[in-house]
């Protein structure tokens, strides 16, 4: 008997949008590398989508 895990549209399309905003805060952090603040608050960004990211394609898969 052969086990199939399927993925849902929910979690490849939450996993998708959450890694775009996480790969567009890491750009502010990058572009804003002079301003401490706002790279800090891109980094945040950054870390706060990409966890999101992971947790919506485990919670919807």
């Amino acid at each position: 008997m052969a086990e199939t895990a399927l993925q849902s549209d929910m979690a490849i399309g939450l996993g998708l949008l959450f890694g775009a905003l996480g790969v567009a805060g890491a750009v502010v952090m990058y572009v804003a590398a002079a301003q401490q603040l706002l790279a800090g608050w891109g980094f945040a960004l950054a870390i706060v989508f990409g966890s999101l990211a992971i947790a919506a394609i485990h919670v919807f898969s």
